[in-house]
């Protein structure tokens, strides 16, 4: 079934949910484009086997390699999606997506959808996830990624957004160990950006805040304005309680206790020291722009040199 549609997906190791990710998007088009880290278990041969076309690129950062899937897996399409492979789309969103992209006027540039986080097997509905609202779905020629190395957004270059109806499904079959050890090369990756920001080694890419994403716009401000100039250890404990008492997040039940501790708490933690370690080994140097990237390298096993 072709439609007016790509999907792109980044993969690595996948083969735990790629069939359920890609049969939820047949329905909507066939043109699926996976890009994949060199995954050395059966990703590649299920999403192949499954009607995908396969591009290998060595992994630098979710928005470096997406960027390059928009710009290289030969996508025809008027619009795209991103799609994570931990996600699916529910049955409403299966049978909305291609009416309202083939009615779009020309004024909507792209569609805001509802992702809906499933943790230990609840549905998280408290804590300010109820659902959680992104834009995944945008003319080709109108969006790109930002250029960031976490909290990276699809950021369009002119018109307005529609909510999809419908919602992503985010169940992520691993378990809690697979899950602390993402999340601590996400950790990685925000002290990246935040130490980059704070002594300027590169230009920030902060294009959300020029387009029609009020929910976006409005988390990066808090983040940036906010959040990041707290005392260190405050804004996790902050921010947990926020989540769990104010917004709700003790009736998701023991899960949600779990979840929102976890990623609310520790998380945020755990950034924090990963700032904390970067800022004291940056104090033994002289505190010059390759210096810190050279910190910054150390600490992370990234290569940032360059942007």
């Amino acid at each position: 079934m072709k439609r007016n549609l790509s999907v792109v997906i980044l993969t690595f190791n996948e083969e735990l949910h790629i069939t359920r990710c890609i049969e939820s998007l047949l329905a909507i088009t066939s043109n699926i484009f996976i890009v994949d880290s060199f995954s050395s278990d059966k990703t590649v041969e299920i999403a192949e086997s499954l009607g995908a076309k396969v591009f290998q690129r060595k992994w630098k950062n979710y928005a470096d390699q997406f960027q390059w899937g928009l710009d290289n897996c030969s996508i025809d399409t008027e619009w795209v999606m991103r799609i994570d492979a931990d996600e699916f789309l529910d049955n409403t969103m299966q049978g909305e997506m291609v009416f309202a992209i083939e009615s779009a006027s020309n004024q909507i540039s792209g569609y805001v959808c509802k992702l809906r986080n499933i943790y230990l097997g609840r549905t998280i509905r408290f804590g300010g996830y109820d659902p959680l609202k992104l834009l995944r779905v945008w003319r080709h020629k109108r969006g790109r990624i930002e250029s960031r190395w976490m909290d990276e957004h699809i950021v369009l270059s002119y018109g307005r957004t529609e909510l999809l109806p419908g919602e992503i499904i985010h169940n992520n079959l691993n378990n809690h160990f697979w899950w602390t050890e993402k999340h601590n090369k996400y950790a990685d990756r925000e002290a990246i950006d935040a130490i980059s920001k704070r002594y300027k080694l590169f230009e920030v890419d902060d294009q959300i805040v020029k387009t029609d994403n009020p929910s976006a716009k409005i988390k990066r401000y808090i983040k940036d304005r906010i959040y990041n100039r707290l005392p260190i250890f405050f804004g996790p404990t902050l921010y947990f309680l926020y989540r769990y008492l104010l917004c709700l997040g003790f009736l998701d039940g023991k899960e949600g206790f779990a979840y929102h501790f976890c990623q609310a708490f520790w998380y945020r933690i755990v950034v924090d020291i990963r700032i904390l370690e970067a800022e004291k080994l940056i104090s033994t140097t002289g505190g010059d722009r390759e210096s810190v990237i050279l910190v910054l390298e150390k600490l992370t096993g990234h290569k940032i040199g360059g942007g």
